[in-house]
């Protein structure tokens, strides 16, 4: 029997903005729409196109963006009513576990195959998020408060950053990986400021061009049209040199600070994935092959 291969035939993304910056007008849907059009633009076959079945996208900080987010997306780059929609939530791999089931329905033919008049099956994947955009909460609103004050609870750290379980904040699980792994705060500042001067240097270089698709800026005053955006924000937002006097951000003598720790960010990613050989036929040359996933929980 022969195994079907699941392969990338197109991607986008969108620039990516740092929190409360140039993408901050943007709810996460109209980020992911931006991305999924991008990416169904750039299916450049024999000029017939695939038929997307189904479209998973990723989105933790859901709140206050409407129902059926995934939905809001596709629609919004135009493509069919008819297409499955799903918002997957599984945290910091929501993306990656969209991905992964988009790849799994290829692999076992959900949707069918050509043949018959059918055009080929193609999932469309990816993720998107506005942490700009997270509301605050007011849970006693609901119930009403009879005296005294109302808590205000932030929906990024809430829904986002959060763990349930031990009642503490992500950023106190890094400082304990910190610990046990012997990661010095020199150690975490060097990668930090690596990582910025490699992304600083792949923008000069043109790397993220191809990849990049435009979104509209903020509205103007008058009649000029808004800009476009097209290059990311936040590689260029941090100064690299106040970077180790930073403070500890969430234990006193810690190693953890606002600028070695992941950043907050708005954005979106999209991609198509099709069977390999119903890719080849139709003249699409795959740019990467699926071959694995995994997922795994522990304490």
């Amino acid at each position: 029997m022969t195994m079907t291969k699941a392969v990338i035939v197109s991607y986008a993304r969108t620039p990516i903005g740092k929190f409360r910056g140039s993408l901050s007008h943007l709810a996460a849907p109209q980020l992911g729409a931006a991305a999924i059009a991008g990416a169904v633009s750039r299916l450049d076959g024999d000029g017939n196109a695939p038929r997307i079945a189904e479209a998973y996208m990723g989105n933790v900080l859901s709140a206050g963006i409407g129902q059926a987010p995934c939905r809001q997306a596709v629609l919004r780059a135009g493509l069919s009513e008819s297409m499955i929609c799903n918002t997957i939530n599984k945290v910091c791999a929501s993306g990656m576990k969209s991905v992964a089931l988009a790849a799994q329905a290829i692999e076992c033919g959900a949707h069918g195959r050509s043949g018959g008049g059918n055009a080929p099956v193609a999932m469309l994947a990816g993720g998107m998020e506005s942490m700009s955009n997270t509301p605050h909460y007011l849970p006693s609103s609901r119930s009403g408060t009879a005296l005294g004050h109302a808590k205000l609870i932030d929906g990024i750290i809430h829904d986002g950053l959060w763990d349930p379980y031990d009642d503490v904040h992500m950023g106190t699980c890094a400082e304990k990986c910190a610990t046990e792994y012997n990661i010095s705060r020199e150690e975490q500042d060097r990668y930090a400021i690596e990582s910025y001067e490699r992304a600083r240097e792949a923008m000069e270089l043109g790397v993220f061009d191809e990849e990049i698709v435009s979104v509209e800026g903020p509205k103007k005053r008058g009649r000029d049209p808004p800009d476009g955006i097209d290059a990311d924000e936040e590689p260029n937002s941090v100064n690299l040199e106040k970077l180790p006097s930073l403070r500890a951000a969430f234990e006193k003598d810690g190693t953890v600070t606002a600028g070695n720790a992941s950043s907050i960010n708005d954005g979106a990613a999209a991609m198509v994935i099709m069977e390999e050989a119903e890719a080849i036929s139709m003249g699409l040359a795959p740019l990467a092959r699926i071959r694995g996933y995994g997922d795994a929980e522990g304490p």
